[in-house]
């Protein structure tokens, strides 16, 4: 394989009816709406990949929690390990715990992002790092399913200094976080550890925001945008 044959085209993805007909019917993303974040449905996601590079390395696995009605409801739990046997594995892998034999029990990639997609609905998501998680959930969802990534992705890493500037944690990652709040957390480094423990900090990080007046997901949202600009603003 050539150094760099990720920079060719894609090949279209060959799905079967079954898939096109489960395509089709997947819901559309709603836009932020004014009601209250306890109103709002959630989806909290957490990626495994193959490594940190946007454009060569690949989604392995998916974790996702719901929060809903102002809880992380445990029954709506989401976990797939993408099949990728056709890519040496790299010392990331192992780090998560992505050996050989997990990643061959694996299911196959696009039925996996249809159950995923399927799952997410038409809520919006929330990621710590959102950004490398919403480039390569786009990715994923374009090579595998010829599909665009439309739903809103909020970043949890962001949020976290804007509503908690006396933490003065602004470039902090998820353990600065979970060690500022105290929270209880068994397991990291997995996709589904991750995505639990991420919607605990957003369930804080709502409590923040509803004393600050911040009361809905479109109002969040445009806080947050604003604070971004503010920020890009000061850094040069």
């Amino acid at each position: 394989m050539s150094l760099f044959s990720w920079l060719l085209p894609r090949k279209a993805p060959t799905l079967s009816l079954a898939q096109q007909q489960r395509l089709l019917q997947l819901p559309k993303p709603a836009e932020l709406a004014e009601h209250t974040l306890r109103a709002q449905r959630w989806v909290v996601v957490d990626l495994e990949t193959s490594g940190l590079h946007l454009n060569r390395d690949q989604v392995l696995s998916i974790g996702a929690m719901v929060i809903e009605d102002g809880a992380i409801d445990l029954s709506q739990a989401f976990e797939r390990t993408l099949l990728r046997t056709d890519n040496p594995l790299s010392p990331s892998v192992l780090l998560h715990g992505l050996g050989p034999s997990a990643i061959a029990a694996g299911s196959d990639p696009a039925e996996a992002l249809l159950d995923f997609m399927a799952f997410v609905g038409d809520s919006p998501l929330l990621a710590f790092h959102a950004p490398f998680d919403q480039h390569m959930l786009t990715r994923a969802l374009k090579d595998s399913l010829g599909d665009r990534l439309q739903h809103t992705f909020m970043d949890v890493a962001a949020l976290a200094p804007m509503l908690c500037p006396q933490a003065d944690l602004r470039e902090a990652g998820l353990d600065n976080w979970i060690k500022h709040f105290n929270l209880q957390v068994e397991e990291r480094h997995n996709a589904s550890a991750d995505a639990l423990a991420t919607a605990e900090l957003a369930l804080i990080l709502f409590n923040r925001a509803r004393a600050q007046h911040l009361d809905s997901p479109l109002a969040l949202q445009q806080r947050l945008n604003q604070w971004q600009r503010r920020k890009q603003t000061h850094s040069f």
